[in-house]
């Protein structure tokens, strides 16, 4: 592993957060029982749910273009959050459940030309410090598209705050995805993604 600009052997070269936090490159396929860890405490997932979402993740991770970041705390080089993404294609799954519930908007051209967050997680220990603001506006700065789209439960929460402070905007909501309890909104934005105060 490459050393850390602090010198540190264990975190990987990366951006530096005022919360502890190294933001890196990650290697999702590799680490996906550490970053489905975190994704368990952050958003409730059971045993069941993990191992499924293996499959998925290492399978998106070899689509064109995917790519994730990883937030490491400086104390201990763990990982305590993470995102990834990839340009769409609407003949992904996610987008086959979701252009209809944009076609109806008159919203679904956003299928094209755009970076889809397929997840984004921080660990509660580690929520509220900027880490998540982080984590998807570095992943963005990197994307060729000029828009990014995303989902979210649809309810009113911090992660939906953050991502409305930041420029996306909901393009549909109620969306319901298969399995899924709640129904979740799609959200769209242009890139660059807005910069202003933490929320």
């Amino acid at each position: 592993m490459v050393h850390s600009p602090g010198g540190d052997p264990r975190l990987p070269d990366g951006d530096r957060l005022p919360a502890g936090v190294v933001l890196a490159p990650l290697d999702l396929a590799a680490r996906v029982d550490e970053a489905l860890e975190v994704q368990a405490v952050a958003f409730g997932l059971t045993d069941e749910e993990v191992g499924i979402r293996r499959h998925i993740v290492q399978r998106h991770m070899t689509y064109p273009g995917a790519r994730a970041l990883g937030a490491f705390a400086e104390d201990d080089a763990r990982l305590v959050g993470f995102v990834y993404g990839m340009p769409n294609d609407r003949m992904h799954w996610w987008s086959t459940v979701v252009e209809p519930y944009l076609r109806v908007q008159g919203e679904d051209g956003w299928l094209d030309g755009s970076f889809t967050i397929t997840e984004l997680h921080v660990h509660p220990g580690f929520q509220g410090r900027g880490v998540g603001r982080g984590l998807i506006t570095r992943i963005t700065d990197g994307a060729a598209e000029s828009r990014s789209i995303l989902s979210a439960i649809d309810i009113e929460s911090p992660a939906r705050g953050l991502y409305r402070a930041l420029g996306y905007r909901d393009l549909a909501r109620r969306v319901y995805f298969p399995s899924a309890p709640q129904p979740y909104a799609v959200m769209g934005a242009p890139l660059p993604l807005l910069r202003g105060a933490a929320r």
